[in-house]
């Protein structure tokens, strides 16, 4: 596989121009709304078409038809998007509709975990795919049914956070000063013998529906890096090679919001490639900053001062931050936005130089500049007042 990857969309939606080339991490970012979703979506479809079609016949799903394929995939309603001057290339292959089940050798490639996960399991636990309807997109069934297939065979009682041997301890200590606060998080049956997700604090056991919207969040998404980070000796699972995260700052406090960068940057060092869609300045702050670290030939022990982990947890992951700042490993931020008729547009704004004359690039996508207007507001209003 290349160094990098590209994806290209042209007139899907309202996703006129946009060109995505892929690193070992890439980041998208963008306003509500501008499609980011979307595009991970296509280049799911154009690595996994057969799976994902595989997954949709198993379900009962009549997938003979192209135009309303896409509605499968990507959601009821979806298939009106593709129109006669669509295309949709994978490193410079062209992906029709009628071409998506041919994609891919029918084992998944790409590792999707998608925004509002909580949703998929607000009764307490992930449903099957089938269970889901055809307007949740595919991603997001797929993913559900990953977390209903890892845990399904445990019994009552069974603990799913702190597990010693799926986690480095530095991770899960981090993880709890972050998320759970000495919680322990299991699994039990009801009275109907249907497993529930519950937070165990001393005496208090409380069902999902009472956590705080970041511990339903981070859930789901540490579960499905469980699958991610195998206990054996093997470092990845053979198979996948790229994993997709969306929104990973769903619900979470900053310091949680690092504690899953710092879980990224294990995933890269086992070999995956690592996608992300963000809202968040402190996502590209962290790939600003390994990008700065490079630059300087920072000594490895940086990575980890930055994550806030004592000098005798750096040891064990003297490789991860090593990873982290190896040159061969591509870092790519993209922005997405609407320009004056309403299309969205793709730019490559990866030096995210804060001096670059280029105020998407300097401004983070964005990002940056909000807050930095809210500082400029308010050193105007104390220059008002000194002159008063």
């Amino acid at each position: 596989m290349s160094s990098t990857v590209t994806l290209a969309i042209k007139n899907f939606a309202h996703l006129s121009d946009v060109c995505l080339e892929f690193g070992d991490l890439t980041v998208l970012v963008g306003a509500q709304g501008v499609g980011k979703s979307l595009a991970l979506q296509w280049l799911k479809t154009a690595i996994d078409g057969k799976q994902i079609v595989a997954a949709l016949r198993d379900a009962g799903q009549n997938v003979e038809q192209p135009e309303k394929l896409v509605d499968l995939i990507f959601g009821v309603g979806m298939g009106g998007a593709w129109s006669a001057g669509t295309t949709i290339k994978f490193d410079g292959r062209p992906l029709s509709r009628a071409a998506i089940k041919k994609r891919g050798h029918g084992k998944e490639k790409v590792f999707f975990i998608p925004a509002h996960r909580a949703m998929l399991i607000s009764d307490g636990w992930a449903a099957p795919f089938q269970k889901l309807t055809a307007e949740t997109p595919v991603v997001a069934r797929l993913f559900s049914q990953n977390l209903f297939d890892l845990f399904s065979p445990a019994t009552k009682g069974d603990k799913l956070f702190p597990l010693e041997r799926v986690l480095k301890k530095q991770y899960r200590d981090l993880i709890d000063e972050a998320v759970f606060h000495g919680g322990t998080v299991g699994l039990e049956e009801d009275a109907h013998h249907a497993k529930r997700l519950k937070l165990t604090h001393g005496t208090a056991q409380l069902p999902f529906m009472t956590w705080t919207a970041g511990q339903r969040e981070f859930t789901p998404l540490l579960l499905g890096l469980y699958h991610l980070l195998p206990p054996r000796k093997l470092i990845k699972q053979p198979d996948i090679d790229w994993v997709v995260i969306e929104e990973p700052e769903m619900g979470l406090h900053p310091q949680a919001v690092t504690v899953v960068m710092l879980l990224c940057l294990d995933l890269l060092w086992r070999g995956y490639r690592v996608v992300l869609s963000t809202h968040s300045p402190l996502v590209l702050t962290v790939v600003w900053m390994l990008g700065r670290l490079r630059e300087t030939h920072a000594r490895w022990q940086r990575v980890c001062d930055a994550f806030g982990l004592d000098k005798s947890s750096h040891g064990p992951l003297k490789k991860v931050a090593e990873t982290a700042l190896n040159k061969s490993k591509v870092l790519k931020t993209h922005l997405l936005s609407l320009d004056g008729a309403g299309l969205v547009r793709s730019k490559d704004i990866s030096t995210l130089n804060p001096a670059d004359e280029d105020d998407d690039v300097s401004g983070w996508g964005g990002l940056a500049g909000f807050s930095s207007q809210f500082g400029e507001t308010v050193r105007r209003a104390a220059n008002d007042e000194a002159n008063r």
